[in-house]
């Protein structure tokens, strides 16, 4: 099975200290976002979760100790081109383009991707300034990865509560956008993938089967993968990736960036971040009475070949 990190907050930059204490602790407990009392149980064992995927804006905390995490790791960094004004506590870009090289150099350049989304158009960060950035960051970042993603901003009511002045990319704003991420990408030896966006964008070159599928995370691994028909459950609507088994907790980012899907309340932002106890099975808090655990159903996806002598053998055993 897979177990995910980042769609629910940002473990690597704000949350390290603690996912090493998990690890060792060998388990984590997750509650449920939409009924709090409901618990689930995961066992960190490497015989049964056969990948962990990173989602993050910061590696760095997490780049001393790669090595000793005992897992096939899949590690998307978002690096985008805003300001503190749009991204209050991100570090400097050329840092975390710093930490991406780093990182590469531990996973591989197949394991890592860098995340370009989500894009949006404005006064200041205008179709030229989009384009200037794109290429002055995979110019960097050549060599690191081969695959970059980009979406487009999508306007939840939570994103307008925070950022009401955003407005959505036209349909030919983001089609001119796209061809040109193509052959910048193309340049430095990247492909671009989209997440969630039009279909209609693979005639530009671009792959449109999703961020986080079962072939990528195949291609990432090296390993084929058997994956139960409801392992994407988590997923939205007309996307395949494999978002299930999240081990995070909405508003818990401290990062702050004003299009998060993930953060609705800055006050409870750092409510939970009081909250946190490096030492807790659980992100934030702790356990409470009440609390109905589940242990998760947990297993290993990887397809293993059974070769010939361990099929006769097999067969032997049997009669």
């Amino acid at each position: 099975m897979i177990i995910n990190t980042g769609q629910r907050t940002d473990i690597p930059a704000f949350y390290s200290r603690w996912f090493l204490n998990r690890l060792k602790a060998g388990f984590v407990m997750v509650r449920n976002p939409f009924n709090p009392i409901q618990v689930t149980r995961y066992d960190l064992d490497p015989s049964k979760v056969d990948v962990l995927c990173f989602c993050t804006k910061n590696p760095a905390h997490l780049l001393p100790y790669i090595e000793k995490i005992p897992f096939r790791q899949v590690w998307h960094v978002t690096i985008t081109p805003y300001g503190k004004e749009i991204e209050p506590k991100v570090p400097p870009k050329e840092e975390v383009i710093a930490s991406f090289r780093a990182l590469s150099e531990k996973v591989g350049n197949r394991a890592l991707t860098w995340r370009y989304d989500p894009i949006f158009l404005s006064g200041k960060y205008d179709f030229d300034f989009h384009l200037r950035a794109f290429d002055h960051m995979a110019s960097a970042m050549k060599g690191s990865t081969e695959t970059v993603i980009i979406s487009f901003i999508d306007l939840y009511s939570k994103i307008h509560r925070n950022f009401p002045e955003v407005t959505r990319v036209s349909h030919t704003d983001q089609y001119r956008l796209a061809a040109a991420f193509v052959s910048i990408a193309k340049k430095y030896g990247m492909e671009v993938v989209s997440c969630h966006e039009d279909p209609g964008l693979a005639r530009l070159g671009i792959h449109v089967d999703g961020c986080f599928t079962k072939e990528r995370i195949e291609k990432a691994i090296g390993e084929k993968l058997k994956v139960p028909a409801n392992a994407n459950m988590e997923a939205r609507e007309g996307c395949s990736c494999l978002l299930g088994h999240d081990i995070g907790a909405y508003n818990s980012c401290r990062h702050l960036c004003r299009y998060c899907y993930a953060n609705y309340d800055q006050n409870l932002v750092l409510s939970n971040w009081q909250r946190h106890d490096d030492a807790s099975p659980f992100l934030i808090g702790n356990s409470l009475p009440g609390d109905i655990v589940t242990e998760a159903r947990e297993e290993s996806w990887i397809e293993r070949e059974v070769s010939l002598f361990e099929n006769k053998k097999a067969v032997h055993q049997k009669f």
